[in-house]
């Protein structure tokens, strides 16, 4: 799986395409090319995920999902719910026409890295989406800044204590 790191700012056309920037793209290098993007269940942006990357997550979530459980099912029908695209001679991407509505107003999008995978936002949303998410330093710490429950029983030096 690839790891993938960055933000990048790219122009979109009125066809719903956009130049795939080359931070990106070098760290897909071993990759086969294709992509898969879907709509986010969490926010209103797309996931672009290399298409490795996502046979491996729908592979984990056909392992931990019954299909023959109606609620499993729909889960599982949701996640794995995307199209495969794939990088034109100009290294462009075109939003498939389904998912094109998330930036169809967009002039300018934001690829902002998870690791895992991309999301792609409108930029407006996406500024809109970081003004709103609070005090970034007390949520950082209130969620990392915990200590670990190996770390408790040892003193500073790294020692257990008795």
């Amino acid at each position: 799986m690839a790891l993938i790191l960055g933000k990048e700012y790219c122009k979109v056309d009125s066809n719903g395409r956009f130049k795939f920037p080359i931070a990106l793209k070098r760290q897909l290098e071993t990759e086969d090319g294709r992509f898969v993007i879907r709509q986010s269940v969490y926010a209103e942006c797309l996931e672009l995920w290399t298409y490795a990357s996502f046979r491996e997550e729908v592979e984990k979530l056909q392992e931990k999902l019954n299909s023959y459980n109606l609620k499993e099912r729909n889960v599982l029908r949701k996640l794995t719910e995307g199209n495969v695209i794939e990088l034109d001679s100009n290294d462009r991407l075109l939003v498939p026409a389904e998912q094109k509505h998330v930036i169809a107003k967009a002039k300018e999008i934001v690829l902002q890295s998870t690791g895992k995978f991309i999301e792609l936002w409108d930029r407006e949303a996406y500024d809109k989406m970081n003004a709103d998410s609070g005090d970034f330093a007390t949520m950082a710490e209130e969620l990392l800044g915990r200590v670990s429950p190996q770390s408790e029983n040892r003193s500073n030096d790294g020692r257990e204590q008795s």
